[in-house]
């Protein structure tokens, strides 16, 4: 249960925030660190195990059908990423508790970082592909709501909006590539792709599925030409920053990189695809770095610049670079980490970021310019610290890298990259710390609170102590977790900050000698850039997103043109095509040899019935009221034809649906003119005839054909076997609803709802604009009627409401065992309510209505979900329903089944959304007679 634990905890600590949002911040701090500290309690309990070579595992079925399991698993290189993930989280949380002003809304912005902190973790300890796509989305999203936290800006709605689509785009890809992925390894299960790396390289889809994979790792990791994304998204708060930015979302596609190395890194379209596009970031971050003056844009530059170090590692495929790259994370997590809330507590006490207006703060806030400038040089990669030992690692593995059949290839632009990188480290730190003072036009600075020194110089120490201490502190981790990249046992490792004098010793040496050369030389070429200027990705995207968003309207616009007759055409068109595509297919659809039953009189009298009312529809098209009729004969004649079938769920379903229908469009008719306009010509209404015709005469032979065959092995056999066994109910048409396909009953009830609200959304503005202008003159040409509310059938009405009502409640407790369900039972419930309205009028009714059509769309919702979860805290798959039976004196046994509670929410969706319909249909006319009631008066 730890692993669980560990998911649900954050997630936990949202809800709870979101709904105490209104407590003090003292008790949503007491929330959100309460969780991360016992997350991180959680790992440290479990790392001696799994560094010691055994797992955690945790698995729940969820969707088997699917290949989708609530599977996790902990090993090494979960155990780091994980801790950085709660353990950063912990001191990202404290620093906020210091930098959010008084008046900021702390419950919802720490409830959109446990969220983002849980789909993290999920993504860390995920085994299973599926799962991990949907925690890596929602890192997508959580990431959205924390950058555009401050939504009043228009720099951070934008860049929530471009890290969203960057990512999403690239998610998307990932989503593909993953599929793909489970399919040539033969499951979706990481632990078992992991064992089959050598069959995943032999199928035709590894090209297919590495490109599509590595799009999405690099558009997380702002690789190039992903990163434009990640300086934009710096108008989020810094504590967004420093744990988002530094230490986890944008490592996610590298941790994706290293959980998949077994499996798509031994190869040359793996080394250089990830590591020419390391490489090319790293030196492209680090050049932008030099040259930026916000603080915080010289730090997202400096990230991708180190991202791009790590994915270059990753790249070269051998073991010493991935150990080198597993160090780095730690290395980067640490100081970067402790930069941002650096530059965080500079802006927060000065109130600018702009290097160019401040210079000498070492005198002025000691503590922040100490603790900075050591993390600036665990940046720039000298010793003692963490920093220079990965640092050399890294140079030392480019030597012996061979590019294109080059060998100094990689090591020169490894140099250059490490160049820059401490050019522009030794810049923030000499611009901000050292030198003359440019603080006269800002508010003078001090020191802040602990709350924000705290995490910052806790960060600092770990990055000093993985440089004096590298083997005792970070040394086991790093060993454990390479070799869980690697897929082989772990290597030897020797970090130490001497190795002697060797070529990347010489080449950190000169790097650090080049870097203070360019460093000096940074003002001149600065001012050489701003002269001829620079290519500006913002513009660039903006410029792109405006073309595609043109293109799409066009597209759309040419499509949908607003013509329901030409939507009808082309769907009806094209089933016509495909059916006469399948009866000229070899085979075809040929009629079984399956003998029929004679007809009966009642048989053949019906049929006539529900062609002459079909014909009589169609014909009395302009004449609405008799159409409906003759609509009711057709419903009427097609639940006698269930009856006659031995179908008495379906003519249950049937009957209630048509008077429900019949009576919504009864009160529709209300808000139309009686005569509706000509719409088709003469022509266009022989064409419509004989597409209708046609169809017509292909689903009858579809139809013939499929009920003529001798099925062998249905479906329906397994139900009839299965429904008292395995449901606990002998109803199979409910049982098959709320059991045996109860994901696509919650699927339907979910679209029913959005229908209900979507019938909101459109008729709430009804009787407003053009729209109620039309109305109006709609309604002042109908006759008022003198008795509106007939004394006979109010009286009817009410003393029918409860009778009907226990009706309902009848068919909804019998339906697991005889014909009846939620379904129907909903739909008896709104046809109760339905003749309140019709009797009583709206006002009446709508004053007596306690619960509201929007919450009762969303409870039914929420209960259905909740029954489907609550199977897994069980151990069975999602929407399993359980069932037993109880004895009770003077009633006797009687079953009880889970079922009843997915029922229950399925009533209240049908019953919601019906209601829904009637309340705003009914709104709308009531509106309109009083807006047409109110012109009488005025005029």
């Amino acid at each position: 249960m730890i692993l669980m634990t560990l998911v649900l905890l954050p997630f936990v600590a949202a809800v709870l925030l979101a709904l105490c949002a209104r407590a003090s911040r003292g008790v949503h701090m007491a929330i959100a660190i309460g969780a991360s500290g016992l997350g991180l309690a959680l790992l440290l309990l479990a790392a001696p195990n799994v560094l010691a070579g055994t797992p955690l595992v945790n698995r729940l079925s969820w969707i088997p059908a699917l290949g989708l399991d609530f599977s996790l698993w902990l090993d090494p290189l979960g155990l780091l990423f994980a801790g950085l993930i709660v353990g950063i989280g912990l001191l990202v949380v404290i620093y906020a508790q210091g930098y959010l002003s008084k008046t900021e809304s702390t419950g919802r912005f720490l409830s959109f970082l446990m969220l983002f902190q849980g789909a993290m973790i999920g993504i860390a300890l995920s085994n299973n592909l599926l799962l991990l796509l949907i925690f890596w989305e929602l890192t997508s999203l959580s990431s959205f709501l924390l950058i555009g936290f401050w939504s009043d800006r228009a720099d951070a709605r934008q860049g929530a909006r471009m890290a969203l689509t960057v990512t999403g785009g690239g998610g998307l890809a990932l989503i593909a590539g993953l599929l793909l992925l489970g399919q040539a390894a033969g499951s979706y299960e990481l632990a078992t792709i992991l064992e089959r790396g050598a069959a995943v390289q032999a199928s035709p889809l590894y090209p297919v599925i590495l490109l599509l994979v590595l799009l999405g790792a690099f558009t997380k990791s702002a690789q190039f030409p992903f990163h434009f994304w990640l300086p934009h998204a710096m108008a989020a708060p810094t504590p967004v920053s420093a744990y988002l930015h530094s230490a986890t979302m944008v490592k996610a596609g590298i941790f994706l990189l290293a959980r998949l190395w077994p499996v798509l890194a031994e190869s040359d379209w793996w080394f250089y695809f990830v590591a020419s596009t390391g490489l090319v970031t790293m030196v492209f971050g680090a050049g932008v770095a030099l040259f930026r003056d916000d603080l915080k844009a010289i730090l997202a530059y400096s990230t991708i610049s180190q991202l791009g170090l790590i994915v270059m590692l990753l790249g070269f495929g051998t073991a010493a670079a991935a150990a080198a790259a597993i160090f780095h994370i730690l290395n980067h997590a640490a100081f970067k980490a402790a930069l941002f809330m650096n530059a965080g507590i500079i802006d927060h006490e000065t109130g600018t970021r702009d290097i160019n207006r401040l210079g000498g703060l070492a005198r002025l806030m000691p503590i922040t310019a100490t603790f900075g400038t050591i993390a600036v040089a665990a940046m720039a990669g000298l010793p003692p610290l963490g920093g220079f030992i990965s640092k050399e690692m890294m140079l030392e593995e480019s030597t012996s890298t061979v590019f294109l059949g080059q060998a100094w290839l990689v090591p020169v632009v490894a140099m250059i990259g490490a160049t820059l990188s401490v050019a522009y480290s030794l810049r923030y730190a000499a611009g901000l710390f050292f030198g003359p003072q440019h603080t006269g036009d800002v508010v003078r600075p001090h020191e802040p609170g602990a709350a924000m020194l705290g995490p910052p110089l806790l960060l600092v120490l770990l990055a000093v102590v993985f440089g004096v201490l590298p083997m005792i502190v970070a040394g086991p981790l790093v060993a454990a977790a390479t070799g869980a990249v690697t897929g082989g046992p772990p290597p030897e490792l020797d970090l130490a900050l001497w190795h002697g004098v060797n070529l990347a010793l010489a080449m950190s040496l000169g790097a650090v000698g080049i870097g203070v050369l360019l460093l000096s030389r940074q003002a001149r070429r600065a001012a050489s850039i701003s002269r001829y200027g620079m290519l500006d990705a913002k513009q660039m995207f903006d410029t792109t997103m405006e073309s595609l968003v043109g293109a799409t309207r066009r597209a759309s616009l040419a499509v949908h043109a607003g013509s329901l007759q030409r939507y009808l055409f082309a769907l009806f068109a094209v089933v016509i095509a495909m059916g006469i595509d399948g009866v000229l297919t070899p085979g075809g659809l040929p009629a079984g040899a399956r003998p029929t039953l004679p007809a009966s009189p009642a048989a053949i009298v019906a049929w006539f019935a529900l062609v002459a009312a079909t014909v009589a529809v169609v014909i009395a098209q302009r004449q609405r009221f008799r159409a409906l009729v003759f609509i009711s004969v057709i419903g009427l004649v097609m639940a006698l034809a269930f009856i006659h079938l031995s179908a008495p769920d379906l003519a249950l379903t049937q009957i209630a649906v048509e008077v429900v229908t019949i009576l919504l469009m009864l009160l529709a008719l209300h808000l139309l003119p009686k005569t509706p306009p000509t719409l088709s010509s003469l022509r266009r209404r022989i064409r419509d005839a004989m597409i209708g015709t046609g169809l017509g005469i292909g689903t009858g032979w579809a139809a013939w054909t499929m009920m003529t065959r001798n099925a062998r092995d249905t479906v329906s056999s397994y139900h009839w076997a299965n429904s008292y066994s395995g449901g606990g109910g002998t109803n199979v048409v409910n049982v098959i609803l709320v059991d045996f396909r109860a994901f696509d009953t919650l699927g339907e009830i979910i679209v029913l709802g959005i229908a209900g609200l979507a019938i909101f959304a459109l008729l709430e503005p009804a009787a407003r604009g053009v729209a109620g202008r039309r109305l109006r003159g709609w309604r002042e040409d109908m006759p008022h009627s003198p008795e509106r509310h007939p004394m006979m059938f109010v009286m009817a009405a009410r003393l029918l409401l409860p009778l009907v009502l226990l009706v309902g409640i009848y068919i909804f407790l019998r339906g697991h065992n005889q014909p009846g369900g939620g379904f129907i039972a909903a739909l008896v419930f709104s046809i109760a309510i339905l003749l309140q309205y019709l009797a009583s009028g709206f006002d009446w009714t709508d004053e007596r209505r306690r619960i509201g059509e929007h919450r009762l769309i969303a409870t039914g919702v929420l209960i259905a979900t909740a029954t489907g979860l609550g199977s897994l805290a069980f151990g069975a798959p999602l929407l399993t329903s359980s069932f037993g039976y109880f004895n009770l004196p003077l009633i006797g046994e009687f079953e009880l089944a889970t079922a009843m509670l997915f029922d229950t929410g399925v009533a209240c969706v049908v019953v919601g959304a019906v209601t829904m319909a009637l309340s705003q249909l009914s709104h709308v006319s009531q509106r309109a007679a009083r807006n047409v009631d109110l012109i009488e008066v005025e005029s």
